[in-house]
């Protein structure tokens, strides 16, 4: 049996498990489990416990310790370490209580391949609201896709010349950016009614809006980007595509 899982802070809106479930199954892939495991704090003994009570071979990192589980790992690829994040870490067993984790980024690819369809010639800048993980991992999938963009959040931690603040997109700002990423938590199950605040009301049918939320199927920032004309998806193939390619890399890693 091959264990693998996903450790995050809290994991009732995950779809991870049915996903890698229902993927075994459509493969007719046997002896695997995937499993989410809850942490308050992620540090290298709780981090340790896991992997050591499970003997998992890898698993998927998700909010709030993409950046943070960086310290705790042994190596990381080099997309990841430019990126600044990690969403999918490889278990190497050295011995039966000796192993050695490697970091990698799946979000960037995941997040490419599902917006890639469905950009025009509008969609040459972008607004990246939030700056954690995920958006970072956004970013760089960005300057991959030749897509300029302006972080968005409630201060510059970066202190980057392309940041605004929440309160300073205006009208000129949605018109300026015409697809417009949400990386943030809000609008995830249980809390459905949250959602980024922006004047959705300057929004127009040449924007794209792409939520990496994806329980609900259609977040509330979705709903207000759709009732003026924009374009909204979800993350749910944003998540089938990082996990195809965290699957790839525990098969041929480690």
């Amino acid at each position: 049996m091959s264990n693998f899982g996903l450790i995050g802070k809290s994991l009732t809106y995950s779809f991870s498990p049915s996903y890698f479930k229902h993927k075994f199954s459509l493969e007719n892939i046997t002896g695997k489990s995937y499993k989410t495991f809850e942490l308050e704090q992620l540090n290298l003994d709780s981090l340790n416990q896991i992997i050591l009570t499970h003997k998992l071979k890898g698993f998927n990192v998700t909010i709030p310790y993409k950046e943070s589980i960086l310290p705790l790992l042994q190596e990381v690829s080099a997309e990841a370490k430019l990126i600044g994040a990690v969403n999918t870490v490889c278990v190497d067993w050295e011995s039966e209580n000796k192993y050695r984790l490697k970091g990698f980024n799946t979000d960037w690819i995941g997040f490419s391949k599902a917006v890639r369809p469905f950009l025009t010639q509008h969609h040459q800048k972008a607004l990246i609201l939030g700056t954690g993980g995920g958006a970072k991992a956004i970013a760089y999938a960005l300057k991959a896709l030749g897509v300029e963009f302006f972080w968005v959040g409630r201060h510059n931690k970066f202190e980057y010349e392309n940041y605004l603040n929440f309160n300073e997109i205006n009208e000129n700002v949605i018109h300026f950016f015409k697809l417009i990423i949400n990386t943030t938590p809000l609008g995830t199950f249980p809390q459905t009614d949250t959602f980024p605040v922006i004047p959705y009301h300057f929004l127009s049918t040449e924007h794209l809006l792409f939520d990496l939320v994806y329980n609900p199927d259609e977040t509330s920032f979705m709903k207000k980007g759709r009732s003026f004309g924009a374009t909204a998806i979800n993350g749910s193939s944003m998540l089938r595509f990082q996990a195809d390619e965290a699957w790839e890399i525990w098969n041929s890693t480690g």
